[in-house]
């Protein structure tokens, strides 16, 4: 199969982290997201909360809006009221800010965060979040390695058949 290394260029058009950068690769996006799956819903929460200046919260509220990331919902009672709520998509962005966090706990911070992420159904912690194959085996970073979409499911031609893995030194 050769060796093949993922596109780094201008032209690795079909990767999705310079999109997902983009749209998320700023600070305050991802605290104005945390907040959001921490409850808080309406302008001035996430400005008490989080000390952020007014001009930069408005702005990336509205980045989160256009990305399809948060939505704006009128409250019924009061229409001129504004809530920000989680999409879809934003809500899949959960296990990557969980990723981010236990990063920064184990090489920033050094200590667990307080409190912790729990499973509500038996009350223990979540575990790290990992690489997982199809079939649900954890796998570490050597034993990763990228293939054309046409190469997808298929063995090496041989034994002595050295497939790529993926570069991460």
């Amino acid at each position: 199969m050769g060796k093949l290394h993922e596109p780094l260029g201008d032209d690795a058009q079909s990767c999705g982290l310079p999109s997902a950068l983009e749209v998320m690769g700023e600070r305050w996006s991802f605290m104005i997201l945390r907040a959001a799956f921490n409850g808080l819903h309406h302008f001035e929460e996430f400005l008490g909360a989080l000390g952020i200046a007014r001009n930069i919260l408005s702005n990336r509220l509205a980045r989160l809006v256009e990305h399809g990331i948060m939505k704006r919902e009128p409250l019924p009672d009061d229409r001129r009221k504004i809530e920000y709520r989680l999409t879809e998509k934003g809500l899949d962005l959960l296990p990557a800010m969980l990723a981010l966090r236990q990063w920064g706990e184990k090489y920033a911070c050094g200590v667990p965060s307080n409190p912790v992420l729990c499973d509500e159904r038996d009350g223990l912690p979540i575990a790290p979040i990992g690489i997982h194959a199809h079939d649900g085996r954890l796998l570490s970073v050597w034993e990763l390695e990228w293939r054309d979409r046409a190469d997808i499911g298929k063995s090496p031609a041989s034994e002595g058949d050295v497939r790529p893995k993926l570069n991460v030194l």
